[in-house]
């Protein structure tokens, strides 16, 4: 105890100072109504492997904005890249792997020392709001919303093992990504007319 409280008495002014800590943050909002766990499999630890395996820097965190109702507006990921000045091909081949792993349009990074915003994203996103509470009891009782999702994902030729999802109080929302909202919409047009859990369903673009 002694020698730790001398040694504290007798530092020097550069023991003092802390270091300058190198390196800039990025953060990449992504326009994905994405689970936080999800995220982790889909976006940072892909990424991350990716920044550590280049010596770029790595994923320092992330987090999600929920509107009121709770339904989920957008996520951010938050990167440390190693170098203290701003490499533009380094920003470019950041925004090249989250295209890759399938960020949709309307995505952007920020550049915090320069407050530069750069949009990018290349798929583009379809929500389908299941009534909850005007159907009847009948499709209530067999309802599974699990099962629409992966019939959806079947029509739409998309793979992917992640289920985006959003249970509010009065609609149940699933949403799908890939690259065309159009080619996505008109894949299910004929299921979501026939299938009785579908009856009053609004489908909306979100990306």
């Amino acid at each position: 105890m002694l020698k730790k409280i001398f040694g504290n008495l007798f530092k020097t002014k550069e023991e003092e100072t802390e270091p300058e800590v190198l390196g800039n943050y990025i953060v990449a909002t992504l326009n994905d109504k994405i689970m936080p766990m999800a995220r982790g499999d889909v976006y940072e630890d892909p990424l991350d492997e990716f920044l550590k395996e280049m010596n770029y820097g790595e994923v320092t965190g992330g987090g999600t904005l929920q509107q009121e109702t709770g339904e989920i507006e957008y996520c951010d990921i938050e990167i440390c890249l190693n170098s203290d000045q701003i490499d533009q091909e380094v920003i470019k081949q950041v925004i090249n792997k989250l295209e890759e792993l399938g960020a949709p349009k309307g995505s952007s990074l920020l550049i915090e020392k320069t407050e530069e915003k750069i949009p990018f994203g290349v798929n583009e996103g379809l929500a389908i709001y299941l009534d909850g509470i005007n159907l009847s009891e009948e499709v209530y009782k067999n309802s599974d919303s699990e099962a629409i999702a992966v019939e959806i994902c079947r029509l739409t030729n998309i793979k992917s093992e992640v289920l985006r999802y959003w249970n509010g109080n009065t609609e149940t929302a699933l949403y799908f990504y890939d690259h065309s909202f159009e080619k996505m919409h008109k894949s299910i047009e004929n299921f979501v007319k026939t299938n009785p859990e579908c009856e009053n369903a609004r489908i909306v673009q979100i990306a």
